[in-house]
């Protein structure tokens, strides 16, 4: 009786050939095709993530970033794994934009379709190359591809019928409130990167990696997906046709920032892990130049910074004003009465810490001294009322609006706002630590 051979029997030349041949068989199909035609659906781009990502990973467990002869193979698979998941995260976009209702899209769409031909591009130059890659390293190439058949596109000319209701039947607004202060504070930390005209390739190039890396952006993705996992779980859980407009709108100002920042991210990866100088071994200097043939690294740059961070930013900042709109239509509101900070009144210092309360959670509140009403987010509004407060020799005020905002405002006035009677600093309750 002869023995089954096993798993571990299977030499690394043919196992290379086993975990080698649907990768490059899509490698083919592509090959197949002139530069004037379209095979790229998102149907392919995962078939080339999922190839592409098995065949990495086998590579990787048998040493080939330490080979000179399967270095570049393998370098050549890890670019079509993260301009497939790219390409796939932009066609995404592209199906998405008639739904999301996004106000003036039409260069944002300009700017995708021009970085969606620049990403299939780099795969129509990639497939070659790793097919002679394959020949010289002795894999054998498939002789065929894929039928076209087998890759259609995701959108049809037919919808189903829409019979599920968007309502779901309870209070979400504990849900909204808390997802718009979020989306604000995340607003917030886009800020600093925001931009509003091109950048040019020098200023490119002092922006990464120093500035925006994969790390960097990584960590605004994470927030960024929060952000839609708890809308997505709380709030509307099922279609986005019918049902309450900002709602939808707001989701989408989110949703296109977290599928544009999975662009940027796997850009950044290749370009600072692949393409960016960080040594001198001769290897990886020829691998840097020859992946650099197939991917231009000023246009990676570009397309990573002119449109992928840009149109992030852009969609947080332009999303606020609906966010706002959204949180004030369901905020608690409610009204407490307060003392004014003693001997100094409302100075800088507790007139900040007030703006700041309100700010921290976005909605509104105002400062009502005797009948005249001001913008309690607003530190210069604060000290108008002091003013007024101080002339008129007022000894209580009124705060109306967000009820967070006025627990925490009614604490800090229990405490003095935090100051001595002579308007030193004291410690702040547990409660507002942030305030610091």
């Amino acid at each position: 009786m002869v023995e089954k051979q096993s798993a571990c029997s299977i030499t690394f030349p043919e196992k290379v050939q086993i975990y080698s041949h649907d990768f490059l068989k899509a490698c083919v199909y592509i090959a197949g095709f002139d530069k004037s035609d379209n095979p790229f659906t998102k149907k392919l781009y995962s078939r080339m993530t999922a190839t592409s990502h098995l065949l990495e990973d086998f590579l990787d467990l048998h040493g080939a970033k330490n080979n000179r002869d399967w270095f570049y193979y393998r370098e050549l698979t890890s670019l079509v794994r993260h301009i497939s998941i790219s390409c796939y995260a932009q066609r995404h976009i592209a199906n998405r934009i008639p739904f999301y209702d996004l106000p003036d899209a039409s260069d944002f769409e300009g700017e995708g379709r021009k970085t969606l031909e620049f990403l299939n591009d780099i795969l129509r130059k990639a497939a070659p190359a790793l097919l002679s890659e394959a020949r010289r390293l002795g894999i054998r190439v498939p002789e065929g591809g894929y039928d076209q058949a087998n890759f259609p596109g995701v959108v049809s000319g037919e919808m189903l019928e829409y019979n599920i209701d968007d309502d779901a039947g309870h209070d979400q607004r504990k849900h909204i409130v808390k997802i718009s202060s979020e989306f604000l504070n995340i607003a917030k930390l886009f800020a600093p990167l925001t931009f509003y005209e091109a950048q040019s390739l020098e200023a490119i190039r002092e922006m990464v990696p120093a500035k925006v890396n994969e790390v960097e952006i990584r960590g605004f993705e994470m927030v960024v997906h929060n952000l839609q996992s708890s809308f997505d779980s709380y709030v509307i859980q099922g279609g986005f046709r019918y049902g309450n407009r900002k709602l939808k709108q707001l989701r989408a100002h989110f949703s296109v920032v977290l599928h544009i920042m999975e662009v940027q991210g796997r850009l950044l990866h290749f370009y600072e892990r692949h393409l960016h100088e960080v040594g001198t071994i001769s290897t990886y200097r020829e691998v840097r130049r020859r992946l650099g043939e197939i991917v231009n690294p000023d246009e990676l740059l570009d397309r990573t910074i002119n449109y992928c961070l840009f149109y992030a930013c852009h969609f947080m900042s332009c999303g606020k004003r609906l966010a706002k709109e959204v949180l004030n239509e369901n905020i608690e509101r409610g009204s407490i009465t307060v003392g004014i900070p003693e001997t100094r009144g409302f100075h800088a210092r507790p007139s900040l810490m007030v703006a700041k309360i309100v700010q921290n959670y976005g909605g509104e509140v105002e400062l009502v001294v005797n009948g005249d009403r001001f913008d309690a987010s607003s530190v210069l509004d604060i000290q108008w009322a002091g003013g007024k407060i101080q002339k008129e020799e007022v000894k209580q005020v009124i705060f109306e609006g967000d009820t967070r905002a006025l627990s925490d405002i009614e604490l800090l006035a229990s405490v003095n706002y935090a100051e001595d009677s002579m308007g030193k600093g004291l410690a702040l309750p547990k409660g507002l630590k942030y305030l610091k």
